[in-house]
């Protein structure tokens, strides 16, 4: 019900313009919803840069349920984000007999900012579907180790594949299995411990494989040297803690940024010294080392060491991560209760107002992302040099009648990356719509051309400029004709008919 209070405002949000369009709201193939060409085309298809049929197969069956009712599709992530928590708590009760710890980890899980994103965002369905699926494998796993048997196991490996073809988030998963063993679980070192890792082991190689090959043949990886990447991905890893324990300026994109070689540096010797503290303490406090280790592997697909995408972090990427944070404090709020049971009113007094401070911002932050005129205004008000943020709304407020208020966003966005031929061609287009700004039109789509000769869109736009100037029109004859020829249609044929009979 918490969950529900918090973000049952999702139920009139809009879709954002930010991956929303390419997985759902103009992917042909998810509208047409539940059919039987859908489910072949989600057993291979790769969208964004992602293989993930169950996630797809879940967008179309929103479809075919609710259609393109927005609300609906936010609902769905909601509830399948309270059936996470639930299956969580289940997960760390059964295996540690720890009810009010439990509760604590899955309350957090459930209300913290830091997971809005993966809630709010309906493209960003990957995420709850992969924890729901994760967490019933965690589940399931305890039970297995309880009680072995064959069926026991393949329980655990069922809604496992399935949660690898939610989101491959779910790769370090065998990993996580030994940590478990380790504690709570405490299960002695044997080779069959190892043994039974190999098939789940197996299935996450594979999906690793898979998951590279089709975000680097979608050109989904960048290019950057190695040393930027590690550095940007040891200051992330204290990023997450700072934004955990004071989640402030949260926005849906973070640029990347160089990072200094001293901000590396201290990063690496406090992530260092807390590794050599929970091994220190491994004997003592067991817990300690599996919550840090769990927040420090899950973060490795993720943590930009194989940078996908541009930003240098991403809110999205604490959602199972964040778990092993919890799990340390829960546990180690446990611990000081053991030793000083007179601050029991204190640490129960600390952990309501910590989860209530959560609330309110998780109701602040979905608020958010309630269109994306409201998304990316935050996103810029928070963060700076965000040229997503600035192109995102500059395309909300040009799709919704103010193209003068868009221009400065994508004058903004040019600031940081002057060679963006997109918005160039987007700041033609509606400097082409303005009475007496033709020549900022012509100049901005000559600039796309410069730096993408092959943009077939550019190349049209600017023969249709061109061709508003009577002594141009041998010009914009060219232009037409190097469209027609990068990919050729029915409307670039008739302008250039049109152009040739001397046609309006």
């Amino acid at each position: 019900m918490t969950v529900l209070l918090v973000y049952g405002q999702v139920d009139h949000f809009e879709f954002a313009n930010y991956d929303d369009p390419e997985y759902i709201t103009e992917n042909a193939n998810v509208r047409a919803g539940l059919t039987s060409s859908t489910l072949k085309w989600a057993a291979t298809a790769v969208v964004a840069g992602n293989w993930m049929p169950v996630t797809l197969l879940s967008h179309a069956a929103d479809v075919e349920f609710f259609g393109l009712d927005a609300g609906a599709h936010h609902m769905v992530n909601v509830l399948l984000h309270a059936l996470a928590a639930i299956l969580l708590f289940a997960a760390l009760h059964r295996a540690t007999q720890g009810r009010w710890q439990s509760a604590f980890v899955a309350a957090l899980f459930a209300l913290h900012p830091l997971h809005v994103e993966s809630v709010a965002w309906v493209a960003e369905r990957k995420d709850v579907l992969s924890a729901v699926f994760g967490f019933l494998a965690i589940y399931a796993y305890v039970r297995y180790c309880q009680r072995p048997s064959a069926r026991a196991y393949l329980l655990v490996l069922l809604p496992f594949c399935l949660g690898l073809m939610s989101k491959p988030m779910l790769v370090t998963f065998p990993f996580l299995l030994l940590l478990l063993d380790f504690w709570p679980l405490r299960r002695s070192p044997s080779a069959r411990a190892i043994w039974e890792k190999l098939p789940l082991l197996a299935l996450s190689m594979a999906d690793s494989v898979v998951t590279y090959m089709v975000q680097g043949s979608s050109g989904a990886v960048q290019v950057i040297p190695f040393a930027f990447r590690l550095r940007n991905a040891l200051l992330s890893y204290i990023t997450y803690i700072g934004q955990t324990l004071w989640p402030a300026r949260l926005a849906v994109f973070y640029p990347y940024h160089e990072v200094a070689v001293w901000q590396a540096a201290l990063a690496a010797l406090v992530l260092l010294g807390i590794s050599a503290l929970v091994i220190y303490r491994w004997r003592t406090s067991p817990y300690l080392a599996t919550g840090w280790f769990w927040f420090l592997g899950t973060l490795v697909p993720v943590i930009g060491l194989v940078q996908v995408g541009s930003q240098s972090h991403a809110d999205r990427y604490t959602y199972i991560p964040m778990i092993g944070l919890s799990l340390m404090l829960a546990w180690g709020a446990a611990d000081v209760l053991r030793r000083w049971p007179a601050a029991r009113t204190t640490v129960a007094v600390a952990a309501i107002a910590f989860c209530g401070a959560c609330m309110l911002l998780t109701a602040q932050q979905t608020a958010s992302w309630q269109n994306s005129g409201t998304l990316f205004q935050h996103a810029i008000d928070v963060s700076r040099n965000n040229f997503v943020a600035e192109n995102g709304l500059a395309i909300y407020l040009a799709q919704n009648g103010h193209p003068a208020e868009a221009i400065p966003h994508f004058e903004e966005v040019l600031r940081v990356i002057p060679d963006d031929a997109k918005v160039h061609n987007s700041l033609g287009i509606l400097f082409a719509g303005m009475p007496d700004h033709q020549q900022q039109a012509i100049s901005h789509f000559e600039a796309a051309i410069r730096n993408h000769p092959d943009y077939m869109e550019a190349q049209f736009n600017l023969g249709l400029a061109l061709s508003q100037i009577p002594e141009r029109k041998a010009e914009a004859l060219e232009h037409f004709q190097a469209a027609q020829r990068i990919q050729p249609s029915p409307a670039i044929s008739q302008a250039i008919e049109r152009l040739r009979t001397g046609q309006p």
